[in-house]
């Protein structure tokens, strides 16, 4: 009996160690949401990581081009004082390398969630429009724009419930953006960001 259990001992101590490994892990990489203090403003900054993806077909402009556009919320917390934002990553594939381009159309948005409008203005196109120093999100290309639209909490609820969430937005080329491939893993960010610490 005695050896038994001197044998079992390394053998049940590696499993252990082997689960709770794998136990850190899992909860590591299941983590949908951040916080970080921002360095110049003390906000606490909550955000997603994982953004919602959209895209439309631009191929009248040139053979395969798309249009991206990438969403993902802010929280910013400055001494319990919560203001919430929905940031844009806007890119394209067609060439289009203008910054004025690329914003084109998006100084007010509309996101229709299950056929529900919630039309947006614009904020700012540059990370200090929403009090903080440094980007919360990084550019999914080198020339993508940034914008960022205020926003209630109430507003993004139903946003991160929806079924369907479609982004349309108007300009000189104005245009509906779907959602690109599984988003699965965004929608689950956004529902984790909502239901995270109480705002």
């Amino acid at each position: 009996m005695n050896r038994l259990s001197r044998r079992s001992s390394p053998f049940l101590y590696v499993l252990a160690l082997v689960t709770a490994a794998g136990l850190c892990g899992c909860s590591a990489s299941t983590a949908l949401t951040g916080e970080k203090l921002d360095p110049a403003t003390s906000a606490s900054i909550s955000y997603s990581e994982q953004p919602l993806i959209f895209y439309r077909d631009a191929s009248g402009r040139a053979a395969l081009a798309k249009d991206f556009v990438y969403v993902a919320p802010v929280a910013v917390n400055r001494g319990g004082n919560y203001r919430y934002y929905l940031w844009l990553g806007i890119w394209t594939v067609s060439g289009e390398t203008s910054k004025d381009a690329t914003r084109d159309g998006f100084e007010s948005i509309v996101l229709v969630a299950d056929g529900d409008p919630l039309q947006l203005e614009i904020t700012g196109w540059t990370i200090d429009a929403i009090g903080a120093s440094e980007p919360v999100y990084s550019k999914p290309v080198a020339s993508a724009a940034d914008a960022y639209y205020e926003l209630t909490f109430d507003q993004l609820r139903p946003l991160a419930e929806a079924n369907h969430l479609r982004l349309l937005i108007g300009g000189n080329d104005p245009g509906l953006f779907e959602p690109w491939d599984d988003q699965r893993r965004g929608k689950a960010a956004l529902l984790e960001f909502i239901d995270g610490p109480a705002y």
